[in-house]
């Protein structure tokens, strides 16, 4: 690990100002993926900006009947927190399926959105990797390609987003809420947060350089069952080859959003409206435009699967 200075912001604008005047700055705070890359020298930061005592760790109801979720909320407390279990259990299902407890208890709600791929060639220093080294080329593609994307990607790049809770946070029409540099605050819906790879994939979120996320809000309640179904190479500590995040209806509609299968999670509108058709119909039109390799082709043929055992699943 490289060295590197570290400092405590007093409140969220001071800590966005502090990351722009510093090159190579990061903000750290559960730490729980920046301190293996700076472990293995993916990550060089210069100097850590510790976010952990800026009071953003709260759960507050919001004047439209939603949830406004601090940036520094534990994963372990939100997916615990009654109002998320009653009324966004879609949420609190995708956050347990992921990772371990003991690292729940430390990954915050705005680390978990930032967590980065865990691309094979992403973590080897020794391979190819554009997101790593922008323009050395994408090992990946030509290479072992089995938990890689099938859509969303690009020339540049097929790796994924690895998360469960922000596919959760799609479907539920999330917003993330930030503060820039010079103190200005901004909305960001989730559909528009991670972006798709295109020929920047170093460049993997609409956050501006020193922009710090604060807090994600939930609009009202949708009601309806809901479910998060994680199918993965073993039954824990692994992240998805196939997700879904569905939040379904009585009357056959619904929405529906997919992890493990592209550069963010992967909804398309259009396609909940094919709900009362089937499980084939929704991936057929979510899917329209996949480029899957020839090691990761199953992953439509699972998607498919996966969202038929949830629909079976909510009529039982």
């Amino acid at each position: 690990m490289k060295p590197f200075s570290y400092a405590r912001a007093s409140s969220p604008a001071e800590a966005a100002a502090m990351a722009s005047r510093v090159q190579g700055a990061r903000f750290i705070a559960g730490g729980t993926n920046l301190l293996d890359l700076m472990k293995l020298e993916i990550e060089t930061p210069a100097h850590l900006i510790d976010v952990n005592h800026l009071g953003l760790d709260t759960i507050a109801a919001t004047d439209d009947g939603g949830l406004r979720i601090g940036a520094m909320v534990r994963n372990t407390a939100l997916a615990a927190d009654k109002r998320v279990r009653r009324d966004y259990a879609v949420l609190t299902r995708a956050i347990v399926s992921g990772a371990s407890g003991q690292l729940r208890n430390k990954a915050t709600t705005g680390g978990n959105l930032l967590q980065r791929t865990r691309c094979p060639y992403f973590y080897d220093p020794n391979l190819p990797c554009n997101k790593r080294t922008p323009g050395s080329g994408c090992g990946a593609i030509g290479g072992f390609s089995r938990q890689l994307g099938v859509i969303g990607t690009s020339d540049a790049c097929i790796a994924t987003y690895p998360g469960d809770m922000a596919v959760a946070l799609r479907v539920l029409d999330a917003v993330v809420e930030t503060v820039k540099p010079d103190g200005t605050t901004r909305a960001i819906p989730i559909a528009d947060f991670h972006r798709l790879w295109g020929d920047t994939p170093h460049i993997e979120t609409a956050l501006e350089p020193g922009e710090l996320i604060t807090a994600v809000t939930l609009p009202k309640p949708l009601g309806g069952k809901h479910v998060y179904h994680k199918v993965r190479d073993r039954s824990s500590y692994a992240f998805a080859l196939v997700s879904v995040a569905a939040v379904l209806q009585k009357d056959g509609t619904g929405r529906i959003a997919f992890g493990g299968v592209a550069p963010k999670p992967w909804r398309v509108e259009e396609a909940d409206s094919l709900l009362p058709k089937g499980a084939r119909a929704v991936v057929s039109r979510a899917f329209a435009d996949a480029r899957p390799t020839d090691e990761n082709k199953f992953k439509i043929t699972l998607a498919e699967r996966t969202l038929a055992g949830v629909l079976a699943d909510a009529r039982s």
